[in-house]
C-alpha cells in the first residue's frame, strides 16, 4: 500500500519532485533529445549517482551498447562504453564509485521507464542504466527505477537495435552526446 501510495504521489506531483536530465541521442538511427524525469523520492542514491556522472559529463559520449527490439535500450557504462573505445568491453564496466545497494520499488517497469543495470547480485548498480521500449512486469520489484522519459519517446524507439538475444550492438552504435541536468 504504501509502495502505491509513493507512486501516485509522484504521478500527482510531477516534476517538482524530481531532477530531470535532457540526453542528446546521436547515430545511425536516433537523432534528437530525450527528457527524463528523474525520481529521487523513489531512488535517492541512484538518482544522486546519475546526476553526479551526468554534470562531471561522464556519459558524454557513452553508446547504447545493448539494446534489444521490444524490450530495451541499455547505456551509461562510462569506464569502457565511450565512442571510440574498444566495444567488445561495453556494457561490462561502471564508474570508479562504489556500486550502490538497491532501492527497489512498486514503481512498475512501464514503456518509458528507466532502470538501473545491475548484475546477477541486486546491490550492483553502478552507473549504468536502460530505457525500456515496452513493459516488463518481470522486472518489477527486481531493478532499481530511477525515472521515466518524459519527451522523446520517438529518439527512444529510433535507437539502434543490436542483434541476437543479448542484443550487442555492432558496427557504430549510437551514442549519448551530451547528457545534460535539468531543475
Amino acid at each position: 500500500m504504501r509502495n502505491l501510495l509513493v507512486a501516485l504521489l509522484c504521478t500527482l506531483a510531477g516534476p517538482a519532485l524530481a531532477t530531470g536530465l535532457d540526453i542528446q541521442v546521436a547515430g545511425e538511427g536516433a537523432n534528437g533529445t530525450v527528457h527524463v524525469e528523474l525520481l529521487d523520492d523513489v531512488a535517492p542514491n541512484h538518482v544522486q549517482r546519475i546526476v553526479e556522472l551526468a554534470r562531471e559529463g561522464a556519459y558524454d559520449d557513452v553508446v547504447f551498447h545493448r539494446v534489444i527490439d521490444g524490450f530495451m535500450a541499455q547505456t551509461g557504462d562510462v569506464e569502457f562504453g565511450k565512442l571510440g573505445m574498444d566495444m567488445r568491453r561495453a556494457g561490462t564496466g561502471g564508474s570508479t564509485r562504489p556500486d550502490l545497494k538497491a532501492e527497489f520499488s512498486d514503481v512498475p517497469f512501464e514503456r518509458g521507464t528507466v532502470g538501473m543495470a545491475r548484475s546477477a547480485n541486486p546491490d550492483s548498480a553502478n552507473s549504468q542504466f536502460f530505457i525500456m521500449f515496452a513493459p516488463a512486469p518481470h522486472l518489477n520489484g527486481q531493478y532499481t527505477v530511477v525515472g521515466r522519459v518524459t519527451k522523446g519517446m520517438d529518439v527512444v524507439d529510433a535507437i539502434k537495435r543490436g542483434s541476437g538475444r543479448n542484443g550487442e550492438v555492432t558496427g557504430q552504435p549510437d551514442r549519448m552526446v551530451k547528457v545534460s541536468v535539468t531543475d
